[in-house]
């Protein structure tokens, strides 16, 4: 009689399947910890372009393997840095430039209106001309009494000499821009010249501004005429004082470099 041969039952293999996604999961984690290590040895710069990179490789599907082509060389990272290193250093230089020449411009005006504070006073003139530097511009202002008869914007010829020395002082200053305004009290004009005060106002800054302009050392382009009649007073108008200071001219050379928010606040006072 044979001898049956008596078989082992076999052992089952277990199912060994979840390896894959637990080998993919172990190696996103190496990248993210390789990643986290690289952005605590380098700068803002470099974290935020190896974080762009990061999530690129991630979303586009490409393989931890491939990963690597998408991180910034280190020769773009030294270029991105020198990029932002020089323009650190050239808006510094243009920062230092415009102080400079902010601080030109200051003793510029200064000087400009020292000189005219010394023609009014040497020449009696201190009730009809004023001078005001603030962050905006230097203002000449000047009473209409000295300028111009009543009711009238042709200039006095005593007056032209006023006129003549103010465009000298000037011509030292060529590159400025110069605003010639006219301005009246709130009295309504009642003449056959003139139809209000608007007009009024216009033809007294355009006539001074002329008169100005016949020194051919100054520029007529950086010259301009504006009129507000009676709507910028600088005084009451209820009183004939008052009034008279709102009869006025004034010339303004006007600031390059300025203060933006301190000349918002001249211009509302």
């Amino acid at each position: 009689m044979s001898k049956k041969t008596r078989h082992e039952p076999h052992e089952e293999h277990a199912d060994e399947s979840w390896l894959l996604p637990y080998a993919d999961l172990l190696t996103l984690l190496l990248a993210l910890f390789i990643v986290m290590y690289a952005m605590s040895a380098t700068d803002n710069k470099k974290f935020e372009e190896m974080s762009k990179a990061f999530n690129t490789a991630l979303s586009t599907g490409n393989g931890v393997l491939n990963f690597s082509s998408a991180l910034p060389s280190d020769n773009n990272l030294d270029k991105g840095k020198k990029d932002s290193e020089e323009n650190v250093v050239n808006n510094a230089d243009k920062q230092k430039q415009k102080s400079q020449l902010a601080k030109q411009e200051q003793e510029d005006l200064e000087k400009l209106k020292k000189q005219l504070d010394q023609y009014i006073g040497n020449n009696g003139l201190t009730t009809l001309l004023n001078t005001k530097l603030n962050q905006s511009q230097l203002t000449i202002t000047i009473s209409d009494n000295a300028l111009f008869p009543s009711g009238s914007a042709v200039v006095k010829q005593e007056s032209r000499q006023l006129a003549g020395a103010i465009s000298n002082m000037l011509q030292q200053f060529p590159t400025y821009n110069v605003v010639v305004s006219g301005h009246t009290d709130n009295m309504p004009i009642s003449n056959s010249e003139y139809a209000s005060n608007w007009d009024l106002s216009s033809d007294r800054a355009l006539h001074f501004m002329k008169i100005l302009l016949q020194n051919a050392k100054l520029d007529p382009v950086k010259f301009t005429s504006t009129a507000y009649g009676e709507f910028h007073p600088i005084a009451s108008n209820a009183t004939d004082a008052g009034r008279a200071k709102n009869r006025r001219v004034e010339v303004s050379i006007i600031r390059k470099y300025t203060d933006e928010a301190q000349q918002t606040s001249d211009q509302t006072k």
